[in-house]
């Protein structure tokens, strides 16, 4: 697939009445400065008809008059904090051609060519790149990165459902995003209820000395795509839930089921420790934070079990496990975390775990789950997309859950995993004990 670029330009917010100034700054949160530092690319694919890319460019401006901090800089005021400037120098607009159809099999099997679909995540100034890729059979595919310290999930996925219906003409955005930052005041006096320390933090010396458990990085890391219907999900559900009064949710019993069935495919020592790292949002545990704060707002649970629990006993028990770590990251929990991180990180020299650079998490796992995002509403007037999905990211043992375009209740899962164990995988990955 030969991309061509045929546009790359910067953009800049569209403000219907006196533009605000460009001197004022946003402060990173304590939750912002836990997150991984980099830039995190998706993928829309629409077919025919689709909008012209000037309804969309002009419906990106616009909406970025509301979402100012896409538009701004990563820098440090006066004082030396970490900040989003608000100076309006714009995203990255990038429009590109292919003298061929769009062919199926790239979006549908993940392969390297995804990354010429979105702008490059290397040495990036812009906080969010937008690329439209137009194919000669009228299909169109877009492409955008977002630096993941600006917004979570929830935060992005709610922009993009407003630039759309700003390009469908509906008007303001409604509801408006919340925007101050400054909203997590530690208690007075501080109570740090649990150690945070080798779970959001962890010393300097110890991140630059830490050796990996897992030796194989030189194998090859492979994207396999599976599968679950909706049938096949409630079944899962069904037995993941047996004996008690309020069944797990799909995810729990999804993940359960996955955690087991890759550890099995892995081939791992039954005495080694694996666990699962869980994005927890905390707009559904502090109760004073609205649904729409943008920023980040994400902590993590670490359900953990040795290999032999885990495998012996049946679903059920990794189910319980996963349940009840994401429930004990609770309002408690992430009052602790703020208290923690306003006293202790500074004064420690303590660091985040969030680490960009891992290839291989083998025994563990990291799970990004985007079941409840809207992202299929990112509808620019003709439609929303017939398929969105991640780039090409290779890490051994990260999990993307994506519910189906088609919205029968179905699930795609990108599992990343040694290629060696990519069969035993597709064998055992709809076996249900």
């Amino acid at each position: 697939m030969n991309v061509r670029i045929d546009s790359s330009r910067i953009i800049k917010p569209f403000y219907e009445g006196p533009p605000p100034p460009t001197t004022n700054y946003v402060p990173l949160s304590v939750f912002d400065k836990v997150t991984y530092n980099t830039h995190i690319a998706i993928l829309y694919a629409y077919h025919l008809p689709t909008p012209p890319n000037a309804t969309i460019e002009n419906g990106l401006k616009m909406a970025l008059s509301e979402y100012r901090e896409w538009a701004g800089r990563l820098g440090q005021n006066n004082k030396g904090d970490s900040v989003i400037f608000l100076n309006d120098k714009g995203v990255r607009f990038v429009e590109a051609s292919v003298d061929s159809k769009l062919d199926q099999a790239i979006l549908l099997h993940p392969s390297p060519a995804l990354l010429s679909l979105h702008p490059s995540l290397k040495g990036v100034e812009e906080l969010l790149q937008v690329q439209l890729t137009r194919f000669s059979c009228g299909s169109l595919v877009v492409g955008f990165t977002t630096q993941h310290v600006v917004a979570d999930g929830d935060s992005v996925s709610n922009f993009l459902v407003a630039w759309g219906k700003v390009c469908r003409g509906q008007g303001m955005i409604k509801p408006l995003p919340t925007h101050d930052r400054t909203i997590f005041i530690p208690r007075d006096p501080p109570r740090f209820v649990f150690d945070h320390r080798g779970v959001e933090f962890t010393s300097k010396n110890l991140m630059q000395n830490h050796d990996p458990t897992y030796t194989d990085a030189d194998k090859d890391v492979v994207i396999h795509k599976v599968h679950f219907s909706f049938d096949f999900l409630a079944m899962l559900k069904a037995r993941a839930s047996r004996k008690i009064n309020k069944p797990y949710s799909t995810f729990e019993s999804l993940l359960a089921h996955l955690w087991r069935v890759i550890t099995k495919a892995r081939g791992l020592c039954g005495m080694e420790t694996t666990n699962i790292r869980i994005s927890v949002n905390g707009r559904k545990r502090l109760n004073t934070v609205p649904n729409e704060y943008f920023g980040n707002l994400v902590l993590w649970a670490f359900p953990s079990a040795k290999v032999d629990d885990l495998l012996c006993h049946p679903l059920p028990y990794a189910a319980k496990l996963i349940h009840d770590a994401v429930a004990n990251v609770n309002n408690n929990y992430f009052r602790s975390f703020v208290d923690f991180a306003t006293h202790k990180v500074e004064e420690e020299g303590l660091v985040p775990t969030a680490d960009i650079n891992k290839s291989v998490l083998c025994p563990n796992l990291d799970v990004d789950s985007w079941l409840r995002f809207p992202f299929n509403e990112l509808d620019f007037g003709c439609g929303g997309p017939y398929l969105f999905m991640p780039s090409y990211f290779l890490m051994e043992g990260n999990i993307f859950l994506l519910p189906s375009i088609k919205r029968d209740g179905s699930i795609n899962a990108f599992i990343q995993l040694f290629e060696d164990k990519v069969e035993i995988f597709k064998q055992i990955c709809y076996t249900l004990d």
